[in-house]
C-alpha cells in the first residue's frame, strides 16, 4: 500500500466487517482514493486489538511491556501485520472481482505468514474441536500476527462471497460481510457512508430543482 500513515483513535464504528481478520483489512480507509494508513505504531495495533475484544487482555499487556522494552522488534511486527493486511486485501478483493486473476504475490504472502504462525502454534482439543493456537510466550510481539493469520486461513476457506462487499462509499472501500437477514446491505454504515450518501444526493436534488426554477422564473414586468 502507498499512502499516509496517520494517527487514528479507533472506535467501535470502525469495527463493520463482520470479522476480525475484516476489520484489520479495514484498518487503511479511504482505499479508493488516497489511502491512509491508521496503524501508526505498535501501541495503535494495541489498541486496535483491545477493541475488538477477540484477544486476551494479559496477553496484551504483556506485548504493552515487551513493545516498550524492544521498541526495535516492535517496529518490524508492526510492519509485518501491514504486510499480512495488504495481501489478505488484495487477495479477497481479486476474489471478489472473480473476473480478475489472484495476486500470485498476495497468496505467497499470506502462505508465508500462515506457515511461520503455524511453526509457532500448539494443537489444542477444546470440547471435540482440534485448534492451532499461539501464545505471547511462543511468539513474542509477533503474536497478533500469527493469530490473525491462523484466522485469515479459515476466513479465506469459508469466505461467503455471494454475501461479501466493499463499500461504494466516497473515500472509503471498506470491505464487509453482509450479514443481515434479505442480504441487501450496500454501505459499511448506514450511520457514516450510507448516511453521507444519501445527504449528498439530497443536496443534488435540491439544487437541479433550484435549477429548474430559475430557468422557468418569468421575466420581471417592466
Amino acid at each position: 500500500m502507498t499512502g499516509t500513515i496517520r494517527a487514528h483513535t479507533f472506535k467501535p464504528r470502525d469495527l463493520v466487517g463482520g470479522h476480525i481478520v475484516i476489520d484489520l483489512v479495514n484498518t487503511v480507509t479511504a482505499r479508493d482514493a488516497e489511502p491512509i494508513d491508521w496503524l501508526d505504531g505498535y501501541p495503535r495495533l494495541l489498541e486496535w486489538a483491545a477493541l475488538t475484544g477477540q484477544f486476551d487482555a494479559a496477553a496484551l499487556t504483556d506485548l504493552q511491556r515487551l513493545a516498550e522494552a524492544e521498541p526495535c522488534r516492535a517496529a518490524p511486527a508492526l510492519d509485518r501485520t501491514r504486510e499480512l493486511r495488504e495481501a489478505l486485501h488484495d487477495l479477497i478483493t481479486a476474489l471478489l472481482h472473480q473476473d480478475a486473476p489472484t495476486p500470485a504475490t498476495a497468496v505467497d504472502q499470506v502462505e508465508d505468514h500462515w506457515k511461520h504462525a503455524v511453526a509457532r502454534a500448539r494443537l489444542t482439543v477444546r470440547g471435540n474441536t482440534p485448534q492451532l493456537r499461539v501464545g505471547v510466550e511462543t511468539s513474542g510481539l509477533e503474536y497478533l500476527n500469527h493469530e490473525l493469520a491462523l484466522q485469515a486461513f479459515d476466513l479465506l476457506r469459508a469466505l461467503p462471497l455471494e454475501r461479501t462487499r466493499i463499500c461504494p462509499g466516497l473515500r472509503c472501500g471498506w470491505v464487509f460481510i453482509d450479514s443481515s437477514r434479505a442480504g441487501r446491505r450496500r454501505w459499511c454504515s448506514m450511520a457514516t457512508c450510507g448516511n453521507a450518501s444519501k445527504g449528498r444526493t439530497h443536496y443534488q436534488r435540491n439544487r437541479q430543482a433550484t435549477s429548474r426554477q430559475g430557468r422557468h422564473q418569468p421575466p420581471d414586468d417592466q
